[in-house]
């Protein structure tokens, strides 16, 4: 079984944007798939969830400045991230977006936003 693959992190300015990518694993056509982060001290967070029919679901934290998509023929998921926050710090991962699986979480990658 292979793991989540992220990318697209990096240091960028309150206001700023990124673009995370997240190559599943699991087939996106057929299985939701989350965005989770991880920030120091606290516990993990579903951020978005995009579903097999294409569904979304946001944490009301990033309502209006994340976007979920996916592309089912790359079977990967984005996650693009506008007018960042410094407490959208975090390690930000990708796994199954009802239960997540243990053995399929990935190294994450780092955002961080500067003040």
């Amino acid at each position: 079984q292979g793991k989540f693959v992220e990318s697209g992190g990096g240091l960028v300015q309150a206001g700023g944007s990124l673009r995370l990518s997240c190559t599943s694993p699991l087939t996106v056509r057929i299985t939701t798939i989350g965005w989770y982060r991880l920030a120091p001290g606290k516990q993990r967070e579903l951020v978005a969830r995009i579903s097999s029919g294409g569904n979304i679901d946001y944490v009301d934290s990033v309502k209006g400045r994340f976007t979920i998509s996916k592309d089912n023929a790359k079977n990967t998921v984005y996650l693009q991230m506008n007018s960042l926050k410094p407490e959208d710090t975090a390690v930000y991962y990708c796994n199954g977006g009802v239960t997540p699986l243990r053995d399929y979480w990935g190294q994450g990658t780092q955002v961080t936003v500067s003040s």
